[in-house]
C-alpha cells in the first residue's frame, strides 16, 4: 500500500514522515510531492491509496486537486493537513469526498488514528469493489438480508433498519409465505422473483435459511395481485401461498410471520400449479427417505403434507404400502434400531440416548424400548455386554 504526502514545506513533510506510523498500517511505499501538479504526475503513475495533502500550495491547491480526483471518481482515501479552521474550506472538501482534515501543528496521536481509520475505509471499499468485480457482491448481500428475515422470523434479534433498506419506502406492507415443494430447488426461483419485486420497486422475496423450501415475500400494500399474477405466468412449478396478514412495521414481522406460518400447517393455503404431473411413486421415495434422515425430530402427516404437496390421507396410505407399517411405526422402529446402536456401541446414559431420539420422558422411552424388545435399555445394555464376555 502507497501513501502520498502532499506539501510545499520540506519541513512539514519530513514532520509527517517521522510521525507516521507506517509500517504498522500496512504502508510500504511512501511518496513526496512539492505541490498539486507533482502530487498529480505522481497519482497517475503511482496510483497511491491514502494521500495527506496542503491546502495553500503554489500552483495546484489541495482544494484543487480533490477537485480532480472527484472528477476521475479516484478511490484513494484523502486527508487535508491545514493551518485554516475555515467552515468554507470545510464544505468544499466534504463536497469532494475528502477523508478527513487535521490541523496544523500537527500531532501524533490523532495523525496516527486518522492514518488507520482511513487505510481500514479504503480497504473495506477495495473488498467492496472486488465483489462487484467479481459478481459476488450481490450474492453476499443477498445471503445477508436473507439471514436478517430469518432471525427476524424465529424471534432471534434483527436490525429494523437494515432490513428496511431493502425494501421500498412505504407506510404499511403485506406478507406472503410461499411453500415449494421439497424435492424442488426453490432459490432460483426466489432470486427471479426478488429481482422482478425490486424492479418494479413492489417489494422482496426472501429465502429462509432455516427452511429452504419457504419464501418469505414482503410486498408495498395493494400489488399482490400483480405479483400473483407474474408467479402464475413465470413460475413452472408447483408452490402454495398463504398471505392476508399486513405489517405496519418491522418490529412486528415475527408475530406476523408466525401467524403465515400456522395457517400454512393447518393446510389454509392456495395453490399455484398442480403436482399431478409429478410421479407419484417418486415422491413417496422421496417422504420414506426424508423420514429416514428426520426420523429423530418431531415429524407428522401435517407437516410431511406441508413439505411434499400431498393430503395427509394420500401420505398416510401410500406410506403403509411402501414400507409397510405406518409413520408413527415406522419412526419408532427407526429409533428404537438407533437406541439399540447406541447402547451396544457407547456408555452414554439412557436420559441422553432418550433425549437424542426425541423422548423427552426418560421412563416413556424404557417402557416403549421394552414393549418392542422385551427388555428395558438397561437391561438389554447389560444382556449385550455379557454376551460380548462370553465370546471373549
Amino acid at each position: 500500500m502507497k501513501a502520498l504526502i502532499v506539501d510545499d514545506e520540506y519541513n512539514v513533510r519530513y514532520v509527517i514522515r517521522q510521525l507516521g506510523q507506517w509500517e504498522k498500517n500496512g504502508i510500504t511505499d511512501l511518496l513526496e510531492a512539492r505541490n498539486g501538479e507533482e502530487a498529480k504526475r505522481i497519482i497517475q503513475k503511482e496510483k497511491p491509496e491514502i494521500i495527506f495533502t496542503d491546502v495553500k500550495m503554489p500552483g495546484m491547491s489541495g482544494i484543487e486537486m480533490i477537485e480532480w480526483l472527484d472528477s476521475i471518481s479516484y478511490p484513494g482515501k484523502v486527508i487535508f493537513i491545514t493551518g485554516f479552521d475555515d467552515y468554507s474550506f470545510m464544505r468544499k472538501a466534504i463536497k469532494h469526498n475528502s477523508f478527513d482534515y487535521l490541523l496544523k501543528p500537527i500531532e501524533a496521536e490523532p495523525f496516527n488514528y486518522t492514518l488507520a481509520e482511513a487505510v481500514k475505509s479504503w480497504a473495506n471499499e477495495e473488498l467492496d469493489r472486488k465483489y462487484k468485480e467479481d459478481g459476488v457482491y450481490d450474492d453476499v448481500k443477498r445471503l445477508r438480508l436473507n439471514q436478517i428475515v430469518t432471525e427476524a422470523c424465529i424471534g432471534e434479534f434483527f436490525d429494523p433498519a437494515e432490513f428496511a433498506s431493502a425494501l421500498p419506502t412505504a407506510d404499511e406492507f403485506d406478507l406472503t409465505l410461499i411453500s415449494f415443494y421439497q424435492m424442488h430447488h426453490s432459490a432460483p426461483y426466489i432470486q427471479l422473483l426478488a429481482e422482478e419485486l425490486e424492479h418494479q420497486e413492489w417489494g422482496n422475496a426472501f429465502e429462509l435459511q432455516n427452511d429452504h423450501s419457504l419464501c418469505l415475500v414482503i410486498t408495498v400494500k395493494g400489488v399482490w395481485l400483480s405479483v400473483e399474477e407474474w408467479i402464475s405466468q413465470k413460475f413452472d412449478i408447483p408452490v402454495r401461498l398463504v398471505n392476508g396478514t399486513s405489517l405496519k412495521s418491522m418490529e412486528g414481522l415475527p408475530i406476523s410471520y408466525n401467524v403465515l406460518q400456522k395457517e400454512l400447517e393447518d393446510q389454509n393455503f392456495r395453490a399455484i400449479h398442480r403436482l399431478n404431473d409429478l410421479d407419484n411413486a417418486c415422491r413417496m421415495r422421496n417422504i420414506v427417505h426424508y423420514v429416514d434422515t428426520y426420523y429423530m425430530e418431531e415429524l407428522t402427516l401435517e407437516k410431511l403434507s406441508s413439505r411434499f404437496f400431498l393430503s395427509r390421507e394420500h401420505i398416510s396410505r401410500k406410506f403403509k404400502q411402501e414400507t409397510g407399517m405406518t409413520l408413527s411405526k415406522y419412526m419408532m422402529k427407526l429409533r428404537i434400531d438407533q437406541a439399540k446402536s447406541r447402547l451396544r456401541e457407547s456408555d452414554e446414559s439412557i436420559l441422553s440416548i432418550s433425549l437424542m431420539l426425541g423422548y423427552q420422558d426418560e421412563k416413556y422411552f424404557s417402557k416403549l424400548f421394552k414393549k418392542v424388545m422385551g427388555l428395558t435399555p438397561f437391561e438389554y445394555r447389560n444382556h449385550v455386554k455379557k454376551q460380548q464376555t462370553e465370546g471373549f
